[in-house]
């Protein structure tokens, strides 16, 4: 498997041990990220430290993570983005659209934040 997936008490993390998220990749990635999302997971971090190169169906497997906790009312954020996928991002136009860290600690932070806003705005 090209990634590792690590649950915790509030969030999910899947970590790359690939330097690709490609079309050889990207269908695993939806997979699992359907599966966590199935078995409760709404809050998704993917740390992106290790993929050096991303193409459209890397992409397209991100926004479905994205929109998977979106319909869930989680979190899902991205961490650890190496120039060159930042570069694909941006040109896309989807660095308004995902939420983007620049550390995995600050995804987790952002994640933690963002479920006590939630729990409170449920009260």
């Amino acid at each position: 498997m090209s990634f590792k997936t690590d649950k915790e008490a509030n969030y999910t993390i899947i970590k790359f041990s690939t330097d690709k998220l490609d079309a050889i990749v990207a269908p695993d990635l939806k997979a699992e990220l359907v599966l966590i999302s199935k078995q409760g997971a709404k809050n998704i971090l993917i740390d992106l430290e290790s993929v050096k190169y991303c193409d459209s169906s890397g992409l397209s497997a991100l926004l479905i993570g994205h929109r998977i906790c979106k319909e869930s009312n989680g979190s899902f954020i991205l961490s650890s983005i190496q120039p060159a996928v930042e570069k694909l991002i941006t040109i896309s136009q989807l660095d308004s659209i995902l939420n983007i860290k620049k550390t995995a600690q600050e995804a987790i932070d952002s994640a933690f934040v963002d479920e006590i806003e939630r729990n409170l705005d449920a009260e």
